[in-house]
């Protein structure tokens, strides 16, 4: 295990520099192509989830594909989001960050998908059922620590135990211990979620985030983050930068909606999304002030 560390909080005035700067006479092609791939039988909500946050958080593109076979062929709520069967994303040459994992299911055809990812040189995120799979199969844990391109993974405690071959109350009781010996043995960023969630970086460095609340503690607010965290880099972010102020908006997201009156209880993932938007452009706004 790698030696407990004093992780450095995460504030403001650190993240809000990190937002990508928007020019006047940009296009959607400078703000990057994301990918949210996953959503076997019963699922589809965690890869529009993804989605959506994604393109809330200001991805110039944003893709998603289901493994399932009766997949809709588009989001009625957001059919900005450009739906295609899983080879056909595979095709395309502007993505610049691949989400995978959201409902992704651990059937043969996950795994082969997932294999098929790892293996390319492109930036990604790994969440959900992708941690899973590379928990029970040592040549895709292989894999992601032979990545030349950055990796994010975006485990909860559960997910991490598996990967750490340990239980989920060790976890709990050493997190900033365990996000870095995840991040150190995956050569990762690894983003241990939970009460103060904690960013960590295969070279040591370690951050605990500051924003959040008890509302967070719902289905679907992790598909939320990592459909934040992807889109941040497909904008260009390094993957740490991306994972810090990616769970910094998502916390202060939460807690903005708790301010409105909208939860803790009952606090829903759609309702993080959309409020993430709001957080980025406030901060945003004070950045360009």
């Amino acid at each position: 295990m790698i030696k407990q560390t004093k992780p450095q909080l995460l504030e403001e005035t650190m993240v809000r520099q990190l937002i990508p700067l928007r020019k006047n006479d940009a296009h959607k092609g400078m703000f990057g192509s994301v990918a949210i791939i996953g959503g076997d039988t019963g699922m589809v909500g965690a890869v529009l989830l993804a989605a959506r946050a994604a393109l809330y958080c200001g991805a110039g593109r944003v893709y998603a594909a289901m493994l399932c076979n009766n997949a809709p062929s588009v989001d009625i709520y957001q059919p900005e989001i450009m739906l295609r069967l899983p080879l056909a994303i595979s095709q395309l040459s502007q993505l610049d960050c691949i989400v995978i994992g959201p409902g992704l299911g651990q059937s043969i055809a996950a795994v082969n998908l997932l294999e098929y990812w790892l293996s390319q040189n492109m930036a990604m995120l790994l969440d959900a059922d992708a941690l899973n799979l590379i928990a029970s199969h040592l040549h895709l844990a292989s894999l992601v620590i032979s990545r030349n391109a950055e990796t994010v993974i975006t485990p909860h405690a559960g997910e991490a135990a598996r990967l750490l071959n340990t239980n989920t109350e060790h976890v709990q009781q050493n997190r900033i211990e365990s996000a870095l010996e995840l991040a150190r043995f995956l050569q990762v960023t690894c983003v241990l979620k939970g009460a103060g969630t904690i960013c960590a970086q295969h070279d040591g460095s370690c951050f605990m985030n500051t924003t959040g609340n008890v509302g967070l503690a719902s289905g679907g607010t992790g598909d939320v983050l990592s459909g934040i965290i992807g889109s941040l880099v497909a904008q260009g972010l390094t993957a740490m930068d991306a994972a810090k102020l990616g769970v910094y908006v998502h916390g202060v997201a939460a807690d903005s909606l708790v301010k409105k009156s909208v939860g803790p209880i009952g606090m829903t993932a759609s309702e993080v999304a959309l409020e993430a938007r709001n957080v980025l452009n406030a901060l945003n706004a004070v950045t360009n002030h």
